[in-house]
């Protein structure tokens, strides 16, 4: 049975990933440190043309194969306009609410390898000034970066090198508390990279080779839709993606729990791997819950829209408001753990 060593050992590499920005379209040093980390574990993996990196951890070539995915890239943003006060307009990347972003630290990366510190702020931030600031509405539209340069005009920003494309990086805020709670931007997904990296070394430190061909793809599009539309290797019958549980009302699951999905917005996960996930749970004694996703879709989705003919599932550590500053729980990360392991028979 898996112990508790290796989900600090997934934390811990969590943490190594959250230091890295990337989001959606900027993942290279992401991927490029994914496929290092396991590569140190012994594992043989490639990069796909899209970026991101699969990993083979060995198995019986039975025409039977499982791939878990995972995905690095996250939410941020992107210039959409040099503004004449030399403040940035921006456009997201991936799907979060002006409202969960105001007042947050951001880096933008220039073309020319630039990387400028600035905030998301109100137009006319000021509570003493604007007299309209409870009525503003939040959106992308009324929020903009204020550069943290002496810049007053466009042409003063234009000058810094910064220009409409270029990447907005949001800081994410990583901590952890004595009671064990996780809070930080960006669990999402980079909480599962650190429990991929866990099971992995898991194998490796045990001498385990799984009986069942068994891959994972570290996807780097999942948050625009697309991350594992391709890539998926020969012999795969299922895909489970490995990604944050929901937690809000009307579900069961918590931050201390691994929550496995019967359906998201997309449809239900194949009734067949769902049925043995929570024989998994049950068998190791994982503490979890069977919640029903209201808006939600995955990358084992997206294998499926792209015509793969796949059973597909959905696991991971419950997570506290999604897509803003999101929290989990140490008790989660060992409970997706123990289904990883109790799937796979190891």
């Amino acid at each position: 049975m898996i112990n508790r060593d290796y989900t600090e050992f997934a934390w811990e590499k969590a943490v190594e990933a959250l230091a890295i920005d990337s989001p959606t379209g900027y993942t290279d040093k992401a991927a490029a440190w994914v496929k290092d980390e396991f590569e140190k574990l012994g594992y043989a993996c490639r990069r796909t043309q899209k970026g991101g990196i699969v990993i083979d951890l060995g198995g019986k070539d039975s025409g039977d194969a499982l791939l878990l995915t995972a995905h690095v890239d996250t939410l941020g943003a992107m210039v959409a306009e040099v503004k004449a006060n030399g403040r940035l307009r921006l456009t997201t990347l991936g799907g979060f609410m002006a409202e969960n972003v105001e007042t947050t630290v951001v880096r933008v990366y220039t073309r020319e390898g630039r990387v400028i510190e600035g905030t998301i702020q109100l137009c006319n931030p000021s509570i003493h000034v604007n007299m309209q600031y409870e009525d503003v509405k939040r959106s992308f539209d009324t929020l903009e970066v204020v550069l943290d340069e002496d810049v007053r005009t466009a042409e003063d920003t234009r000058k810094l090198g910064v220009e409409v494309g270029d990447i907005i990086c949001i800081n994410t805020s990583t901590r952890r508390t004595e009671s064990g709670y996780l809070k930080s931007r960006f669990l999402d997904d980079k909480l599962c990279v650190g429990i991929c990296l866990a099971f992995a070394k898991y194998l490796k430190d045990n001498q385990i080779t799984p009986e069942r061909r068994t891959y994972i793809h570290m996807t780097v599009y999942e948050e625009v839709g697309h991350g594992a539309a391709s890539s998926v290797p020969e012999g795969v019958t299922e895909i489970i993606s490995m990604d944050m549980g929901c937690v809000g009302d009307g579900l069961q699951c918590t931050e201390r729990q691994v929550s496995i999905c019967a359906k998201d917005s997309t449809g239900p996960y194949s009734y067949e791997v769902v049925g043995k996930l929570i024989a998994a749970a049950r068998t190791t004694g994982a503490d979890y819950a069977v919640d029903i996703y209201p808006r939600y879709g995955s990358d084992a989705d997206i294998a499926l829209k792209a015509g793969y003919d796949v059973r597909h599932g959905l696991i991971g550590p419950g997570v506290y408001a999604s897509h803003g500053y999101e929290r989990s729980h140490m008790d989660g990360v060992y409970n997706t753990l123990l289904v990883l392991c109790g799937y796979l028979n190891v």
